[in-house]
């Protein structure tokens, strides 16, 4: 350590005065709702009421006070409870509170099949007409008009299959055990196909939809399935009886007739409307980003970015985008059924959009923090020293540091770069324009002599900074005004001014970004006295300053694209036509595309597809799989070519077996198998019997989740949900003796407060669970006391002993769980943990083999026609990552011997990947809008191709590396290739090239006259923005690296490092 650090800076670097030279003078700017120039100040700054509250709104007032008297108390008290009914019912006229009313509706009503006689009677005399209050449990209310539509159509879907698996298991036990005397074979055709094969493709349909609404409906099939094959003797009995088969059917019509009533009826909330809310948040939160990133890449500090406001706005459309994704696809189900297939597309078109917005402030920011990043490098700490660097040597960012700390003994760092602050008036602008020349018509005589990097920036941000600040105000008004009005209308009301406002405002933009960017690199050209790499670092920070300026245009052409759509929305929700096209199944899928409509087609021709939203991650690929399992084969050319041909067969049959999905299915439909066997034994039917065991099978059926992880949270919210059930139970039983409306008015309280779970607090297994370990027990309690045609002499018959009712429940769910958690476990387990890491190295190598395209190469491949990352191929890497972090979440639950789940390192990683990711949409960005090379960029990508193809061979080696560690859980040698070596070989690489290209100078010729000849090109002029491509690839570069070595310390820390001492063979 240098002596002078041992005396560190106290404060905030860099230090920070005030001074007329850091105001940020006012620039002409669009105002957006009228389309207007004007030249009055204006602030990117939001300023919300609803963001905060104040102290006092969240410090609960003490109920009493030592000082009090009796009476004040009293009135305390009273004013407490009062303002607490005020709250309750505030709350229950929200739209959650609506949702919470509504279900309790549902199952009040939907419980008359139990207490009222006539209904009760209706259907029939079989026990187990609680399953109407089941029903509307699992398939309630609190959703949107959409979602009913799938919610039936899945349990219709559920119900049918359901009763056709118990019609052929009927069939076959009369066929086999009655008509051939075949009992033994009746009962192992019944368990093997029925029961085996029944449930186990439920467990299939189960893993590979992976919808919540699915799985609620293999949970009702599975009741169904439950209640006639292994609870009802006519299986044993080998006789067909359809009074089960028909009363299930009522019971499904009954329930869903009263959960569609009550949704459509009371409160309706209709997706599409949910849909147009969830867009003006998010659009919202994304005019707020796109400011602060603004803001701060004008002040040059990153405090904003790492902003509570930034963060809270960065949290705010991370929680709208899934409820966006949701919405949108219930409000399919809306478009389709009333005939507006056009709307929805549109609509969709919308979502897109908001996408490529959100992926373009990935961009935005990503530009930012490089611009960060240089000004910290190039700034330093105070005292430290950076001795000069051998020109023969390639320069590094850091190469500056000495340069700015030995000018005028280090006076000169406190001008490196002050905060630019917002101009309190307009008188500035006359003062900053005579003190940068723009005025004057000498130009080159009174340029700004560049003292260090960071006065680049001042100079560019005093040029541009006006027309920057003026642009990402019009675009982030444009994004929070509300383009839906109010309810219930919710129509469209994008202000007509929005497009041409936008449009002027790019254009004033554009102008001020060439003539910013000419005279930068003009004072560049001046400044060639300079040594290369002082030179090197002075170009860097103005192609940072060029790319982020590049990006905040990018930003606002696809505002426009989004302004567009919006626009058509508008136009088709005001001529809104009706179509079926999706009913007419005979008609050619390609006659019932809309082509009209943007990304559709892009979509259809991704590298990459998209995972689909409910997907898991399947981590190793089918080709690696393949190319693992043929190798053997292709190497031993004289093996028996029979023998060869029925081995891969045989292996791809296996290998189609061990699929996630088929493997689930199966171990799922042994479970259960094995679970009812008890039933079809004779020595253990009656102990089945006796202690429900069908209530057993059914936990079972629900415990099986997909991963590990999510098996263990379902198996204790169902748990915990059965005690706080079968509690309720015996509370409410006792204190109604089993009066019916003593138990409608107990049961109406359970039932809010399950739902409040359910609908409020988003704990759907507790929420359910809850209320059917209360309908099992209660309402059953109450059909048996109603003389219902049940084998139930040991629970009491028409006197319900409520007690061994609720512990027959307890026990057979308790053994069911473990049951579950034992399959889930044991059989073919599927990994949260494995899954993630797995996923997570695939994506790793699908990013180093992206990289390893050439984002610059594929320019001079395809004439600027081509960007290296291809079309939808960036929304597909983000949906994979973002189905990793849910298996994250799902892997925290899972226990190993070997320690819980590092879900910390874990967040951290892909936080790091997620960073990665905005680097390659930035860097897209720069290459994808390129409409043409020019010379001297031509001339200059030839010189350098060797040096960036083993840039981009080295940073996909390194991607390797690292997804090899991972996936093996290896430790990294401490030999890992390094990304900055290279990199630098390639800034070393445009150094010479610049010394072998001499511009010429005023009043004379030097070198070859500013001509040089490269390769083919010969007499070739480059200029100094020549250099802003490359110098935009080596900062993006950077960043990339950075963020990979982040991920290999935390990897190092996970797994430790190799080092040469280390002892292998053992």
């Amino acid at each position: 350590m240098s002596p002078a650090s041992a005396n560190p800076p106290t404060g905030q670097w860099p230090p920070r005065r005030p001074s007329k030279r850091s105001k940020l003078r006012n620039g002409t700017f669009i105002i957006p709702t009228t389309g207007e120039r004007s030249r009055r100040h204006f602030t990117l700054r939001t300023n919300r009421s609803d963001q905060t509250d104040g102290p006092g709104d969240s410090t609960p007032l003490p109920l009493f006070s030592s000082r009090q008297s009796l009476s004040e108390q009293s009135h305390a008290a009273t004013q407490k409870i009062r303002a607490g009914a005020i709250r309750l019912l505030r709350w229950l006229d929200s739209p959650t509170g609506h949702g919470v009313l509504k279900c309790t509706i549902a199952y009040t009503l939907a419980s008359l099949a139990t207490f009222w006689a006539p209904i009760s009677e209706y259907l029939g005399k079989p026990d187990g007409k609680h399953v109407v209050a089941t029903i509307t449990v699992y398939f309630h209310p609190a959703r949107t008009a959409g979602s009913m539509i799938e919610a039936i159509l899945v349990a219709l879907v559920a119900i049918t299959y359901a009763e056709t698996v118990s019609i052929l298991s009927m069939c076959t036990s009369v066929l086999f055990g009655n008509t051939f005397k075949l009992i033994p074979l009746a009962h192992a055709i019944t368990l093997a196909i029925f029961v085996g094969g029944g449930f186990g493709c439920i467990g299939w349909v189960k893993q590979k939809m992976n919808n919540p609404l699915v799985d609620v409906g293999s949970t009702l099939a599975s009741l169904a399935i439950i209640a006639v094959v292994t609870k009802e003797t006519a299986v044993f009995t080998h006789v067909f009886s359809n009074q089960k088969i028909i009363q299930i059917f009522k019971m499904l019509i009954m329930a869903v007739t009263t959960t569609t009533a009550v949704n459509l009826l009371i409160w309706r909330v209709q997706a599409a409307n949910l849909l147009r809310q969830s867009m003006t948040k998010a659009s919202s939160s994304l005019g707020d980003m796109l400011a602060m990133i603004t803001r701060g890449f004008l002040s040059g500090s990153e405090d904003d970015l790492l902003s509570s406001e930034f963060a809270a706005a960065t949290s705010a459309y991370a929680a709208v985008y899934p409820q966006l994704t949701k919405n949108l696809r219930e409000a399919k189900f809306e478009r389709y059924f009333v005939g507006h297939e056009k709307l929805y597309q549109l609509d969709r078109a919308v979502v897109r959009s908001m996408e490529t917005l959100a992926q373009s402030i990935g961009g935005l920011r990503s530009a930012a923090n490089t611009q960060f990043a240089l000004l910290n490098e190039s700034m330093g700490p105070l005292g430290t020293y950076s001795p000069p660097i051998s020109p023969a040597m390639s320069p590094t960012l850091q190469r500056s540091i000495s340069a700015i700390l030995n000018s005028n003994n280090g006076k000169d760092r406190f001008f490196t770069l002050s905060s630019i602050d917002e101009a309190s008036d307009e008188s500035n602008d006359e003062r900053n324009q005579c003190r940068y020349g723009r005025n004057d018509v000498d130009g080159a005589n009174d340029a700004p002599t560049f003292r260090n990097p960071s006065s680049i920036f001042e100079h560019f941000i005093a040029l541009l900074g006006p027309s920057m600040k003026s642009l990402a105000f019009t675009l982030s008004e444009v994004l929070r005004e509300p383009p839906f009005g109010s309810a219930p209308e919710y129509k469209i009301v994008v202000n007509d001014h929005f497009r041409q406002s936008l449009t002027d405002a790019l254009s004033l933009f554009n102008i001020a970004r060439a003539n910013a960017l000419e005279e930068v690199y003009k004072n560049l050209e001046l400044g060639r006295a300079r040594t290369e790499r002082i030179q090197a670092d002075f170009e860097e920070v103005a192609a940072a300053c060029g790319h982020f300026s590049f990006s905040l245009q990018s930003f606002g052409e696809e505002m426009q694209k989004y302004l567009d759509v919006l626009e058509d929305l508008k136009h088709a929700s005001e001529h809104k036509t009706r179509s079926w096209n999706w009913m007419k199944w005979w008609k050619d899928g390609k006659d019932r595309k809309y082509h009209l409509i943007p990304y559709h087609n892009e979509e259809r021709e991704n590298l990459i597809r998209p995972i689909k939203k409910t997907a898991i991650p399947r981590g190793i690929p089918d080709t690696m799989i393949s190319r693992r399992d043929t190798y053997n084969w292709d190497a031993a050319p004289q093996a028996s070519k029979i023998v060869s041909t029925l081995s891969r067969k045989f292996l791809r049959f296996i290998r189609k077996l061990a699929r996630d999905d088929i493997r689930f299915g199966l171990k799922v439909g042994m479970g259960a198998c094995l679970w009812a066997t008890f039933s079809f034994i004779p020595q253990t039917r009656e102990l089945y019997r006796h202690w429900r065991g069908e209530w057993g099978l059914l936990s079972f059926m629900i415990v099986c989740s997909m991963t590990v992880g999510a098996s263990n949270t379902t198996g204790w919210a169902r748990f915990m949900g059965t005690l706080i059930g079968v509690g309720a139970t015996l509370v409410n039983w006792n204190v109604t003796q089993g009066n019916a409306i003593g138990l409608m008015i107990m049961g109406w309280f359970v039932a809010f407060w399950s739902f409040w779970m359910i609908v409020a607090r988003g704990k759907a297994p507790l929420g359910r669970i809850t209320l059917l370990a209360y309908n099992v027990s209660t309402l059953y309690a109450y059909s048996l006391s109603q003389a219902v045609d049940d084998d139930d002499d040991d629970e009491g018959g028409t006197n319900p002993i409520i007690i061994e009712i609720v512990r027959h429940r307890f026990f057979a769910v308790t053994a069911g769980i473990l049951w579950g958690l034992v399959v889930c476990r044991l059989i073919w387990p599927i990994s949260a943990r494995k899954k993630f890491k797995e996923g997570l190295s695939m994506l790793y190598l699908q990013m180093g083999l992206i990289w390893k395209r050439g984002p610059l190469a594929i320019l001079l491949r395809s004439d600027c026609s081509r960007s290296y990352l291809r079309s939808g191929e960036q929304a597909a890497l983000q949906k994979y990552a973002a189905r990793l972090d849910v298996l994250r979440v799902s892997a925290a639950s899972e226990f190993e011997l070997r320690g819980p789940f590092p879900s910390e390192q874990s967040a951290r990683l892909m936080r790091c990947t997620n960073r990665i990711l905005d680097a390659f949409y930035a860097m897209s960005l720069v290459t994808q809008r390129k409409g043409r090379l020019t010379d001297g960029e031509r001339a200059l990508l030839q010189y350098t191709a060797d040096e960036r193809a083993q840039l981009c061979d080295r940073i996909c080696h390194v991607f390797q590396v690292l997804a090899s560690s991972l996936m093996l859980e290896y430790p990294l040698t401490d030999a890992l290739p390094s990304v900055i070596g290279t990199r630098d070989r390639l800034l070393g690489k445009i150094f010479q090239f610049r010394k072998e290209h001499v511009p010429p100078q005023e009043g004379g010729t030097s070198g070859n006259g500013g001509q040089t000849a490269l390769g083919g090109l010969t007499h070739v002029t480059v200029e100094e923005r020549d250099y802003a491509l490359l110098y935009a690839y080596a900062l993006v570069t950077g960043q990339v690296a950075e963020e990979l070595k982040r991920v290999a310390k935390e990897i190092e820390d996970l797994f430790g490092v190799l080092g040469e001492e280390s002892l292998l063979l053992q």
